[in-house]
Formats: structure tokens, C-alpha cells, sequence
């Protein structure tokens, strides 16, 4: 079977990212044939400094490489790299109809916080849509937030199948049974465009600094308090193992304790949990041909798969 999955690079890379999907890429490359890349195209529409973006571009790349993204098993390379990509969105966009992009929630949630929207994130899943067609996909990780575009992308594909005959393969969405939802500082879905995001690296001091700082209720330390309600512990289980979960979980029903207390286990499991990721991520930034090889070598193995699907849609509406 085959994985695809991409990560904008509109920032660095957080622990809702690693949740949410980039650990379903380690877990499912030893299993299925990748593809995953990395989004610059999708970030254009937030990212307008190019020399910002191709640094995030790079530690996008040393990220997952560093968290066990193996370039053996596995395509790795940058959505423009491809340009079959965006011939292929253009077919897709002809063939999509206004009704089905204004009922994506994604670009109504954004506007209701105030956010810019733009026409290239109102078209977003059609594009979303061609990274998938283009490699013939057949299994998608996503977070739960994308299983709506996953369904947009069937529904394009299935439509363009009717007008023009069977072109594209209809792939289908695999989200994880928990943890693809991870709140971020505030408390809300930890998200870069919320700003409330924990970075799976950088200065230890400082991240856990942002831990310390982590929203949290009034409510008094004597107080019992219930786990499955608290966004702190929902951090913390994402890192500690089980017996380490029920000890936490008997604490909050106990009461007796600060935030504080929470907060401070929760910087230093995420630490424990990355170590072994900071010191590679660490040993490539040394490395960086190897880095920038890859990402060539990935390209050309996508742009090989890539250009048989869009010939294959161009013959079949007819501009080949």
C-alpha cells in the first residue's frame, strides 16, 4: 500500500505536528511504501518571506529525519520540487464546484478567528487534493481536523472518474485512536496559526519555560480534580507510560497539588521523550549535503510516479 502525508513548513514543527501525524509516518514506513514531503506550496499562503521559508523548509526536513523518518524506506521530499503537482490542482480546480469548498470548515474556522483568507486557503483541499491524486495514494494519515479533506479529495476524485473515466486512485484517511488532538498553551488545538505551540526542538530552557506558562483554572490546589477534563494531563500522557498515567491520574482525583507540580513532570517527560532525536537532529545539522541529497533523491523518485498519474489525467479530459 501506499502512505502519503506532508507538513507545512510555517513554522517549526510542534508536538501537535508529531502527535497529529509525523509519528504515523515512522510507524507506517516499515510497513507501506511513503511518500511524504514537505508543504512549502500550501505555505505560500501565510509564509511571505522567502528567506523565512526556505529555513523552514530545512528544519522540516532535519525534523523528520531527526525523529526517524528513514530516507531507505521511505520519499521524502518538498511539495514544489514536484511541479506535476500543481498541473494536476489546475485540472482538479476545473472540475470543483464553489458549493463543495465553501463547506469546508477549515477556512471558516479561520475566518471566524479574524484570520486572512485568501483564495489559495479557500482552494487549499483542492491542492491538498492533488498532492494526494498525483502519487496514487491509498492510505492518508491525517489528524482528525483533516478527515473533512480527505473526504473532499474522494469527492473530486470520484467526480473527475464520472466525467472522464477511472484517472484516480480514492484513498482513504488513517487518523490515530488518540493523541492526534493535542492542546496547545491556551488549551485550545495546538495549532501555529492559534500561536500557542510547543516546538518539538530548539532551547530546552526556553521550551520549558513555555510549559511553565501553560494556561491552567483557578481552582484550589485541595480541590479533586478530573484528568479527563484537563488539557495538562491530556500533555502529559502523551509522553509517559502507562503506570506513570494512572499515578498522575490518582493525584488530580486526590487533589492536593499545584499546577505547578503537573507542569514540571510534563517538561521533563517531553524532554526524556525527544533526547535520543535532539542529539541526531543535532549530528545532521553537521550533515547538511546529506540533507539537501535527500530531498533531490526524494523529488525525482515523486516526480517519476507524478508524471504518469498527470499524463494520465491530461489524456483523459483531453489536453494531451
Amino acid at each position: 500500500m501506499r502512505v502519503l502525508s506532508g507538513i507545512q513548513p510555517t513554522g517549526r514543527p510542534h508536538w501537535g505536528n508529531f502527535f497529529g501525524a509525523i509519528r504515523q509516518y515512522i510507524d507506517l514506513q516499515d510497513e507501506h511504501e511513503g511518500f511524504y514531503f514537505i508543504a512549502d506550496l500550501h505555505a505560500l499562503t501565510t509564509v511571505r518571506d522567502p528567506e523565512l521559508l526556505r529555513s523552514y523548509v530545512l528544519d522540516a526536513a532535519l525534523d523528520l529525519l531527526a525523529l526517524g523518518l528513514d530516507p531507505t524506506k521511505a520519499t521524502m521530499f518538498v511539495q514544489s520540487y514536484v511541479p506535476e503537482v500543481s498541473e494536476l490542482n489546475w485540472l482538479l480546480l476545473s472540475n470543483a464546484s464553489m458549493g463543495l469548498l465553501e463547506r469546508c470548515t477549515a477556512f471558516k474556522e479561520k475566518k471566524e478567528r479574524g484570520l486572512a483568507a485568501n483564495a489559495g486557503l479557500f482552494t487549499y483541499p483542492v491542492l491538498m487534493t492533488a498532492d494526494i491524486l498525483v502519487y496514487d495514494s491509498q492510505i492518508v494519515p491525517v489528524g482528525a481536523d483533516q478527515i473533512q479533506h480527505i473526504e473532499v479529495c474522494r469527492d473530486l476524485a470520484s467526480s473527475f472518474n464520472h466525467a472522464y473515466g477511472e484517472t484516480f486512485v480514492l484513498p482513504k484517511a488513517k487518523t490515530l485512536d488518540h493523541g492526534a488532538k493535542v492542546p496547545g498553551t491556551d488549551g485550545q488545538k495546538m495549532s501555529k496559526s492559534y500561536d500557542n505551540t510547543l516546538p518539538l526542538f530548539g532551547d530546552v530552557k526556553k521550551i520549558r519555560k513555555q510549559i511553565m506558562r501553560i494556561t491552567t483554572d483557578s481552582r484550589a490546589m485541595e480541590d479533586p480534580k478530573d484528568p479527563e477534563d484537563d488539557h495538562l494531563f491530556d500533555l502529559y500522557r502523551l509522553f509517559a507510560d502507562q503506570p506513570s498515567i494512572d499515578q498522575m491520574a490518582a493525584m488530580y482525583r486526590r487533589g492536593g497539588f499545584g499546577y505547578g507540580e503537573v507542569k514540571k513532570a510534563v517538561a521533563e517527560a517531553s524532554e526524556q521523550y525527544f533526547a535520543g532525536a535532539r542529539e541526531k537532529r543535532s549530528d545532521l545539522e553537521k550533515n547538511l549535503d546529506y540533507v539537501h541529497q535527500t530531498l533531490r533523491d526524494g523529488a525525482d523518485r515523486a516526480r517519476e510516479v507524478a508524471g504518469e498519474v498527470l499524463s494520465r489525467a491530461q489524456k483523459a479530459c483531453g489536453v494531451r
